[in-house]
């Protein structure tokens, strides 16, 4: 009974024990889920303080400074700023074509022009989401924020998915920018150039050849911007990767898929993180991405492997590249001074995108206002004949042809290929009389200034070469008011490469064809990413 007793009060001491052990580890198991509440509601809390900061209370707080200031510009509105606004009238402008005495600026950039028009001021403000952009259309400010390329760097902000189009030159900063310019420039040498335009007057004869087959020696319609575009798209494939259009055919194709989605990216609010969804339109810019790289590479590997042994290629651009590549290299004893594959790739990837859709929307602009002005596309047909007869285009006459650099110095006037540049400024900067916060987004207008009235005088609308017959300083009253291929340090590499080409091809399209405006063509001047014909470019080409 004396054991049983004990044994009662030692099982008796255990379930106590064990009450005791059941209440501290409930306990503690509150306590933990009150820490973890408790942790929960700290982290909402300080995302929610820095979200409120970035959608509201940072942004009103810039707006007051810059008001402040006497800068004029827009109220901001909760998240979203102007950008809906600026979507909604930009896809209305689309809607409705003009007629070709119209002034083409309120279609082409609607929400700006007007922007502009209401605050009547050489610097104004928008808003791009909870970020202010300030508007510059000030020669003399443009001039200093493209001189000053370090301080005044490029657009970061925004949808990084829009990267995908295309990196490296354009898109490096600082030391970077240095390498990349410096190892690509001699490619771009005009004694370099003449080395490409066999390449050039093979695809531009077989774009005469293609429309002598749908002409038959008579006339007929044609739309010939898409043919331009096979025509810029060949040329870059021969001059870039010394291979037929049929084989860079596919990168074409993809990278103007890439511009519309690029747009569409760009013209869309981007929330932090967003680029990781598995959207359909987030996939299909990174197959795309993919797909390009991957058929860029190829092409490299096969020139590297074709390059060993052999001293490489002076007659294309990814030869010029890969030679000035490997010198500096060598030059400099260390591999990081040099461009990797993967930046090779990607500079390719802007030869084809930037090299195609420049010269043939600035080729497209030509044949539609000599289409319309069939005086100038007399005179410049007489000053072909006269310069070469019957000879073959060499690069000292194409450099001598006074009345089309007249005419190809209007046309990107009326229609640069590129309507504003955009930069921002990563530190309290003064531009002019106003100090701009951290962050603030820049864009500089240039078509604005293409089209300035105080500047070109009151035919500024109207095509008239004959203004650029004493040179562009003389047409601008020396003011820096005429930025095609932008300015200072960072104007476009391949300004030189472009205008070869596009002179080298209207020369030959001068001297097969005569043409004319359709009346079924539709005047629809538009961005995607460049300044385009939305309907296409229909002439009525009859052959000489």
């Amino acid at each position: 009974m004396h054991h049983l007793s004990n044994l009662q009060i030692v099982l008796s001491q255990d379930r106590q024990l064990n009450c005791v052990f059941q209440l501290i580890k409930m306990e503690v198991t509150m306590s933990t889920s009150a820490a973890v509440a408790v942790l929960a509601v700290a982290m909402m809390t300080v995302c929610g303080w820095r979200f409120l900061k970035w959608v509201w209370l940072e942004p009103k707080s810039i707006e007051k400074r810059l008001r402040e200031q006497g800068l004029k510009g827009n109220r901001y509105r909760f998240l979203f700023g102007d950008l809906k606004e600026m979507v909604n009238v930009t896809k209305q402008a689309k809607l409705k074509p003009i007629k070709l005495t119209d002034p083409i600026v309120p279609r082409v950039i609607p929400f700006h022009y007007t922007s502009a028009k209401k605050y009547a001021d050489s610097i104004f403000f928008t808003w791009m989401g909870p970020r202010p952009m300030v508007h510059i259309t000030e020669p003399r400010l443009i001039r200093q924020v493209l001189t000053n390329y370090n301080q005044f760097q490029k657009q970061r902000g925004g949808n990084p998915l829009a990267r995908l189009l295309g990196k490296g030159l354009v898109d490096a900063e600082a030391d970077e920018w240095v390498k990349h310019r410096k190892i690509i420039n001699p490619a771009f040498h005009l004694e370099k150039l003449k080395y490409m335009l066999p390449a050039f007057h093979i695809s531009c004869s077989e774009l005469i050849n293609k429309w002598e087959g749908l002409t038959k020696g008579n006339s007929c319609e044609v739309d010939v911007y898409p043919h331009l575009q096979t025509m810029t798209s060949d040329v870059i494939s021969r001059t870039a990767f010394g291979s037929s259009y049929e084989e860079g055919r596919r990168i074409f194709e993809l990278q103007v898929e890439q511009a519309k989605l690029v747009i569409e990216a760009a013209l869309s609010m981007y929330i932090p993180g967003t680029r990781f969804l598995p959207t359909k339109r987030n996939r299909r810019m990174k197959e795309i991405d993919r797909e390009v790289k991957s058929t860029i590479r190829k092409i490299i590997n096969k020139r590297v492997s074709t390059m060993e042994g052999v001293k490489s290629s002076k007659e294309d651009l990814l030869g010029l590249l890969l030679d000035s590549n490997e010198k500096e290299i060598k030059q400099q004893g260390n591999n990081k001074f040099g461009l990797t594959i993967d930046e090779v790739i990607e500079e390719c990837k802007l030869f084809y995108f930037a090299g195609q859709e420049t010269t043939a929307n600035l080729l497209v602009w030509t044949m539609i206002m000599l289409g319309q002005h069939v005086n100038w596309q007399d005179r410049a047909r007489d000053e072909v004949l006269k310069v070469f007869g019957d000879r073959k285009p060499d690069i000292d006459g194409l450099n001598h042809l006074k009345t089309i650099n007249m005419i190809l110095h209007e046309v990107l006037r009326l229609y640069p290929p590129g309507v504003a540049l955009g930069r921002m400024i990563h530190e309290e900067t003064k531009i002019g009389n106003v100090t701009l916060p951290s962050g603030s987004l820049l864009m500089l207008h240039l078509m604005l200034l293409h089209h300035d009235v105080d500047t070109w005088g009151d035919d500024v609308n109207e095509f008239n070469p004959e203004r650029f017959a004493e040179g562009v300083s003389k047409a601008t009253n020396g003011q820096a008011s005429y930025f095609p291929f932008g300015g200072g340090p960072r104007i476009c590499i391949g300004q030189a490469f472009a205008m070869l080409e596009a002179k080298l091809a209207l020369v030959m399209i001068l001297r097969h064809f005569s043409f004319k405006l359709s009346p079924s063509y539709t005047h629809a001047p538009h961005t995607i990413i460049t300044l385009q014909p939305q309907f296409g470019a229909q002439l009525i080409l009859s052959e000489l």
